[in-house]
């Protein structure tokens, strides 16, 4: 007798296939017959889940980015800690090396995993933003900083942090992605009015555990 799964189930496992399937052969490679041979299950029991390969991808996007989100919002739950350090330890969540298995994010660098690549990074930016303006919006209340733009701010600073420290994009050595997040750091800085080497500090401890 076939057992019948649950539909939450069913969805994770197809997930799960189509992730590993991603990681082997690369997402440009990998069919959806790929996904439902492994899985066994007929093609209408996967349509009935995903309409398409790139739904099944960005439900697997979701799933990497649900990582970062969730552990940025317990930051902001956090009522002991004033907004400077807030703010940097939510920056320290957005390393998913720490959250994704190594081989999974090497393979993501590949050429023909581009895509999968740059739906996390959109997809990062568009989740991070709204945390990291709640928390400049908390230090603007509380006299801390200054910002004309959280929005549009937090959205150029995440873009280009996302970008100039991904070893898929650019292969910086150790000395030199340093000095790129030094120099984040101080635009961070002069975003929110704040003196120089307010942030180095915590951004250093933080680094260091990273």
């Amino acid at each position: 007798m076939r057992v019948i799964k649950e539909y939450d189930e069913r969805k994770k496992e197809i997930l799960d296939t189509a992730e590993r399937l991603f990681r082997i052969k690369g997402y440009e490679k990998c069919t959806i017959m790929d996904i439902i041979k492994e899985v066994g299950i007929a093609k209408g029991t996967f349509y009935y889940y995903f309409k398409s390969k790139e739904e099944v991808l960005d439900a697997v996007v979701l799933g990497y980015v649900d990582i970062v989100r969730n552990n940025a919002e317990e930051i902001l739950l956090i009522e002991n800690i004033n907004p400077v350090e807030k703010l940097m330890r939510a920056f320290m969540t957005m390393q998913i090396t720490n959250q994704i298995d190594k081989d999974l994010l090497d393979n993501m660098h590949k050429v023909e995993n581009a895509l999968l690549h740059q739906k996390v990074l959109n997809q990062l930016v568009t989740t991070m933003t709204p945390i990291l303006v709640k928390v400049i919006e908390e230090g603007i209340e509380e006299n801390v900083w200054s910002c004309k733009y959280p929005l549009e701010y937090m959205q150029i600073f995440l873009v280009a942090s996302l970008t100039l420290t991904d070893e898929g994009i650019f292969e910086l050595d150790s000395d030199s992605q340093m000095s790129v997040m030094a120099a984040m750091i101080s635009m961070l800085e002069k975003m929110l009015n704040v003196p120089e080497d307010c942030f180095m500090k915590l951004f250093i401890e933080n680094f260091g555990k990273m």
